[in-house]
């Protein structure tokens, strides 16, 4: 069977990479057959070079590799591929699924993590930040700013504001001060991040003491099945070429 290799960023935080291997105890548990991998681009180990060559020292003959990103940046366009493409596992054939995002799974899960700190729909006191790591690749941030407006549509909350760690405006305390204009007594943070980590703590500090903050979606049920449809799309492609 061939293998499923996810990967995420890595980060200095051992709380990522742990949340990351508790996603994949998810998929696992839904795919009892499949040989599931964590593997990492930096920062974290195993790196995903390692585990290309381990999967290929077991026996497998092809893999998918699923990116744990959210979005279409950098990582997905040139450090991922680049990865692959270092791996040097002859004999291996190795497809890239598409990213996780955009996916209404995910929206799903990001919603589900804000009920869990007490967020309610059609509290008109409340204002909601989407908080996402941001890119200078515009459309991941785009992908962000067009979930916060779907959901401004429908929440009946004061309104819904984008925000960004890093790399792209606006800023969470931007983003709080234009849900106070709008007359948002309370503020919510919701979660664009797959992991805890730097810049989820960072967005909960900037967010304000008072603010509710939603988890990262980390194990949730959705985005293993997620994992899981990324990777059988990614199957048919291989499948022509092998």
């Amino acid at each position: 069977m061939t293998a499923l290799v996810a990967v995420a960023h890595g980060s200095r935080d051992p709380r990522s990479a742990a949340t990351v291997r508790e996603l994949l105890d998810v998929v696992r548990a839904l795919r009892p057959s499949l040989d599931v991998r964590a593997s990492f681009l930096d920062l974290s180990a195993p790196l995903l070079g390692d585990v290309l060559r381990a999967v290929r020292a077991d026996g497998h003959r092809s893999a998918v590799v699923v990116p744990l990103l959210l979005g279409k940046a950098f990582h997905a366009r040139v450090d991922v591929p680049g990865a692959v493409a270092e791996a040097r596992a002859p004999g291996l054939d190795v497809a890239i699924a598409d990213v996780l995002g955009p996916d209404p799974r995910l929206e799903s899960a990001a919603l589900r993590r804000l009920a869990s700190v007490g967020v309610r729909s059609g509290d008109r006191s409340l204002g909601v930040v989407l908080a996402g790591a941001g890119s200078s690749h515009a459309p991941a941030n785009a992908l962000v700013s067009s979930i916060a407006a779907r959901w401004a549509a429908g929440s009946g909350w004061a309104g819904v504001e984008p925000a960004f760690a890093a790399s792209a405006a606006p800023d969470v305390p931007t983003a709080v001060g234009r849900l106070r204009a709008r007359g948002a007594r309370r503020v919510a943070v919701a979660s664009w991040f797959l992991a805890p980590g730097l810049l989820p703590d960072r967005v909960a500090r900037l967010a304000g003491e008072d603010a509710l903050i939603a988890p990262p979606l980390g194990p949730d049920p959705e985005v293993a099945e997620l994992v899981l449809h990324r990777y059988a799309s990614a199957l048919v492609p291989l499948a022509r070429t092998a």
